[in-house]
């Protein structure tokens, strides 16, 4: 395990569903904290997906809304720690920015093609059935911005 990955919230057993048409790729990822692998395709929503890195400006910039919306516990959150080789400085910038939902590592940009990843940060909405709702390409701005897109795109007011 990474250095003070036991400060960020253990990654849940997830049961195993059929992929979804539309939906999140048959990826597992490995936990950034503690707990199982993630198998993306077994996700429903209403979920927010976080695609980041330590070395992300934007990403830092974001963080704040991100956590601010994890506190709400009306939509799941999962983070993705992406094309990031320095892990132990991606678990103390969770940490540090207060991102106390679950996070998994994609060193090797698995979730790129799948995705359409041009490069952090990316935030997808996740429906109920699986399906991706819509893809935020960019650094979310404000808050209210993040939490309008929750609203028009899962239908949940944070």
């Amino acid at each position: 395990m990474v250095p003070g990955a036991d400060k960020l919230a253990g990654c849940p057993a997830t049961p195993s569903k059929p992929p979804v048409g539309n939906g999140l790729p048959d990826i597992s990822l490995p936990c950034l904290g503690a707990g199982p692998d993630i198998r993306l395709a077994d996700l429903r929503g209403p979920l927010v997906i976080n695609v980041w890195a330590q070395w992300c400006g934007p990403c830092r910039d974001e963080a704040p809304y991100l956590a601010t919306l994890a506190k709400s516990a009306k939509v799941t959150m999962l983070g993705i720690d992406y094309d990031d080789p320095r892990p132990e400085l991606a678990v103390k910038f969770a940490a540090d920015e207060g991102l106390t939902y679950p996070h998994v590592a994609d060193q090797d940009k698995a979730i790129q093609k799948a995705l359409k990843v041009g490069g952090p940060p990316l935030t997808a909405f996740v429906d109920s059935s699986g399906a991706i709702a819509y893809v935020h390409r960019g650094v979310l701005t404000s808050q209210n911005q993040l939490n309008q897109l929750v609203e028009d795109k899962l239908g949940i007011t944070p």
